[in-house]
C-alpha cells in the first residue's frame, strides 16, 4: 500500500510591505493612505484625500529608503523568515507538510499573488499568520480582509486558522528578552561607570480616535512589554513604553519616542531603544531609529545611545513562530490568539474575538 500524502497546511504570512525601487515609493503610499482601515475619513473623500498624502510624503520617504539603497528590505528579510519557518516545522518529516506564502499588504507580493500561489499548491488548509505580535485594525485586521477578498476572488477555499496575535506569548516574549539582554550588556560595556541607561520600548503609534473606537493595539503593546521584562527578570530595570512615526496631524498615542529621548537627554540618562512592534528591520527602524532619532539625541547631548535589532531570523524567533503555528492548528478555532481564546478586555471592541461574536450575532 503506498504511503499516504501528507496534509498540506499553508502559512500566509502577513506583513505591510515596502517599495522594491524608487519608482514604487508614490505607489507604495497611495495604497497606504487610500486603505480605509488608515485613513478613517468618509469613501468618498479617502481617494483624493490619501493620493494627496501620499504626493506630500513622497519627496521624505524616498529619501529615506535611499538611504537604504532606493528600497526597503523587507520582502528579503520576510523571505527568510517564511524558508526558516518552514524548515523548523518541517524538520521532522511527518505527516504534515508547510509552505509559506507571503502577503504584504501594501506592496507586492499582495495578498491576490499569495492567494493564488497558495491556490496552484492546492493546501488542504492555511493559517494566517500576522508578522505583527499585536493586532490592530489598521494592520492585521485590514490584511486578513484583503486575504479574504482575494481568496473570494481567484477561487481558494480551504479550512482556514487565524492567528490574530501573540503579544504575549511565552516563547516570543523570551526571544525578545535574550535580545534585549545582549543588547543591554553591550551597551553597559560601552558607557562610562555611573552613566545611568533607560531602555525605551518603542512600538509604532496610532491615532488617540483609534484606540477610543476600541482598537486593541496600545493595549496589546503594554502587554508584550510586561511579559518581556518578566522574561528579562531584571528588577528595577528603568524603562518607559513609547511611540513612535506619527503621520498626520491629529493627536496620537504617547509618549512619543522623540520626547522621551529629549527627556533622557536633559535627565543625563543613556537610552537603549528596543522595537516592541516589528519583528524585521524596515524604514522605521533602520532610518527613523538609527538615522533620525540617533542624530536627535546626539544633538541633545544624550550620553550614549543604543538600539536592539529586530528579531529577523533569529533563532529563537522562529522557533516561538513555528510553536504558535502548531498551537493555532491544534486550537479547534478558526480564529485563536497565543493563547486560544480572547484575550483582550471588554472595552476593546475592535478586538476580533469581539467582532466576530457580533457578526455571529447579527447573523442569528
Amino acid at each position: 500500500m503506498p504511503p499516504s500524502k501528507p496534509r498540506r497546511v499553508a502559512l500566509i504570512l502577513f506583513n505591510l510591505g515596502g517599495p522594491d525601487r524608487a519608482e514604487s515609493v508614490r505607489p507604495f503610499l497611495v495604497n497606504l493612505f487610500t486603505d480605509p482601515a488608515i485613513l478613517r475619513v468618509p469613501g468618498f473623500v479617502r481617494p483624493w484625500l490619501g493620493r494627496l498624502i501620499a504626493w506630500r510624503r513622497t519627496a521624505p520617504a524616498l529619501e529615506n529608503y535611499m538611504v537604504l539603497g532606493g528600497k526597503s528590505p523587507l520582502l528579503e528579510l520576510t523571505v527568510e523568515q517564511a524558508r526558516n519557518l518552514d524548515a523548523a516545522l518541517n524538520a521532522g518529516g511527518g505527516e504534515v507538510e508547510y509552505r509559506s506564502f507571503i502577503a504584504m499588504r501594501y506592496w507586492h507580493p499582495m495578498s491576490e499573488e499569495a492567494a493564488r500561489a497558495a491556490k496552484d499548491w492546492a493546501p488542504d488548509e492555511a493559517v494566517l499568520v500576522p508578522l505583527y505580535p499585536q493586532y490592530s485594525t489598521t494592520t492585521t485586521g485590514s490584511s486578513v480582509a484583503a486575504w479574504e477578498e482575494a481568496c473570494r476572488k481567484v477561487g481558494l477555499d480551504v479550512p482556514t486558522t487565524t492567528l490574530c496575535c501573540f503579544h504575549s506569548d511565552e516563547g516570543y516574549a523570551a526571544a525578545a528578552a535574550r535580545l534585549l539582554h545582549t543588547a543591554l550588556e553591550e551597551a553597559r560595556a560601552k558607557l562610562p561607570a555611573g552613566t545611568k541607561l533607560r531602555v525605551l520600548f518603542s512600538a509604532h503609534g496610532l491615532p488617540e480616535s483609534i484606540v477610543k473606537a476600541g482598537d486593541p493595539y496600545q493595549w496589546q503593546v503594554e502587554q508584550t512589554v510586561a511579559a518581556v521584562l518578566r522574561a528579562l527578570d531584571e528588577p528595577g530595570l528603568d524603562h518607559v513604553t513609547c511611540y513612535q512615526s506619527r503621520v498626520t496631524p491629529q493627536k496620537w498615542i504617547g509618549p512619543s519616542t522623540e520626547d522621551e529621548i529629549e527627556r533622557a537627554a536633559h535627565e543625563k540618562v543613556a537610552v537603549l531603544i528596543c522595537p516592541i512592534a516589528f519583528v524585521s528591520e524596515h524604514s522605521e527602524t533602520l532610518v527613523e531609529l538609527d538615522v533620525e532619532y540617533r542624530e536627535v539625541a546626539e544633538k541633545l547631548g544624550i550620553p550614549g545611545y543604543f538600539r536592539v535589532p529586530a528579531q529577523n531570523s533569529d533563532a529563537g524567533f522562529i522557533a516561538a513562530l513555528a510553536a504558535l503555528v502548531e498551537r493555532a492548528r491544534n486550537s479547534g478555532r478558526t480564529l485563536c490568539s497565543f493563547a486560544g481564546a480572547r484575550q483582550c478586555p471588554r472595552e476593546h471592541r475592535d478586538c476580533p474575538h469581539a467582532r466576530a461574536r457580533a457578526s455571529e450575532r447579527s447573523a442569528a
